[in-house]
């Protein structure tokens, strides 16, 4: 064999280790993803909050804690599933932590009312956190305890064991910035247009500028 040969297989071979070590990376990268589930009322919200906060790559929403297999959007605010309206928080911890995350999720929420949230009432808009092992109550926990000292009340947020989650169906998914016209009672609007009137009616901001004040993430 010679020189020139050698070299050329030497090179070769280099250069799939090189491919072969970023493909590994690349793996190594995507397992670092890592998700938690949240409910905080209108899951058009918790998305449209959340999708803001560097390090989250993403917010899916959907349902959770219920009984019923794949419920649809009307089975579950009509009652009866057990699920709540709940959002998919799928993140990058090298830049942002669950605690943290717990600590934004309770300050863009009431987690003093049992009832729902805002003007949504019924079980599927309550607040609740889904932990899927134990670093994650660990941290739910110490939020929830922070939250409590800070507002000096009982936070009525329960913490429970995830369940399957079920994703809502495609409508439902980045609702707050969708360019879809919608008949609604002001008119015809795109659902970024309704959605933020929708937000404004229901004053969820303007009852969480009222329970955390400057500490509220997601408020202007």
């Amino acid at each position: 064999m010679g020189n020139r040969t050698r070299t050329i297989k030497a090179g070769l071979l280099a250069m799939l280790i090189v491919i072969g070590l970023g493909i590994e990376h690349g793996k190594a990268r995507a397992a670092e993803t890592q998700v938690l589930t949240v409910a905080g009322g209108c899951f058009w919200c918790v998305e449209a909050d959340f999708e803001k906060v560097e390090g989250v790559i993403e917010a899916v929403s959907g349902y959770t804690g219920g009984n019923v297999k794949n419920p649809t959007y009307k089975e579950v605010t009509r009652g009866g599933t057990g699920h709540y309206e709940a959002v998919e928080i799928r993140f990058n911890p090298d830049k942002v932590s669950a605690r943290q995350l717990y600590d934004l999720f309770f300050r863009s929420v009431d987690p003093l009312d049992a009832g729902g949230q805002f003007c949504d009432r019924g079980d599927s808009y309550r607040t609740a956190i889904f932990v899927s092992d134990a670093a994650q109550k660990q941290a739910a926990e110490a939020a929830k305890a922070d939250a409590e000292k800070e507002l000096g009340k009982r936070v009525v947020t329960p913490i429970l064991n995830a369940g399957p989650f079920y994703e809502a169906e495609d409508y439902h998914q980045d609702y707050y910035k969708g360019d879809k016209l919608i008949l609604t009672r002001f008119g015809p609007k795109s659902q970024a247009s309704a959605y933020k009137r929708y937000r404004e009616a229901c004053q969820r901001d303007a009852r969480v500028r009222d329970l955390w004040g400057q500490d509220a993430p997601f408020v202007n």
